[in-house]
């Protein structure tokens, strides 16, 4: 039997998603939570966590580093929300094990990728994997300035706006002004020399990319 945690903020779509688990005999959900703080702090065991990658204390990078520092033996599936093939790669730089997407995946396809990963193998939903595969044979591009030169501040901005957070949804989660965030983000771009969000995306990959051993 293998043990699944849900971390999703959605209380509907987390309902759905262990009725769609259950209904194999092979699987079961010890536990449904919204917050990655919940799940930390919850005395399971699971084999498998199956996560959003927004939530509504972290998002993105920070979402995966808690959950395997919490559950270091448990496969790790990002269950997102997100189809461009640079997330995908964010999210398994950043340690999950599978990467699934909300909007286009059939149930088949998530129960083999909780199949997989919960027997300790790595799985892209398939669509993600081939366009994740073309992205990659994109040439580096010559790195600007380092993600390091940026605030503690600027880089939480730039992680949220990555993720597709708005000007007024990024403010909202650091509990700040509007006008600090865009204040922010244009420093940022600034200095980085980009010129939209698609330009922020890339560059975060690529740097992540850059420093990937081959």
């Amino acid at each position: 039997m293998t043990s699944i945690l849900l971390v999703e903020e959605y209380p509907l779509v987390r309902q759905g998603i262990r009725l769609l688990l259950e209904a194999s005999p092979q699987l079961e959900v010890c536990g449904g939570v919204s917050t990655v703080a919940e799940a930390i702090e919850g005395s399971w065991d699971p084999d498998l966590v199956v996560h959003a990658l927004l939530l509504p204390d972290a998002s993105g990078p920070v979402v995966v580093a808690r959950l395997r520092e919490r559950f270091p033996r448990a496969g790790l599936l990002a269950l997102a929300r997100l189809n461009d093939p640079i997330y995908v790669h964010l999210a398994l730089t950043a340690g999950d094990d599978g990467y699934v997407s909300l909007n286009s995946a059939a149930p088949d396809e998530l129960l083999e990728a909780v199949r997989r990963v919960a027997a300790g193998e790595d799985y892209v939903q398939p669509v993600l994997g081939a366009a994740l595969a073309r992205w990659e044979e994109i040439p580096h591009r010559h790195d600007r300035d380092s993600l390091l030169s940026l605030t503690r501040r600027e880089q939480e901005v730039l992680e949220l706006l990555v993720l597709g957070y708005t000007n007024a949804e990024v403010a909202a989660a650091l509990g700040v002004a509007l006008r600090t965030v865009e204040a922010h983000r244009m420093h940022v771009m600034q200095r980085l020399g980009l010129r939209s969000r698609a330009d922020l995306v890339r560059f975060v990959a690529e740097q992540q990319r850059s420093r990937r051993p081959s």
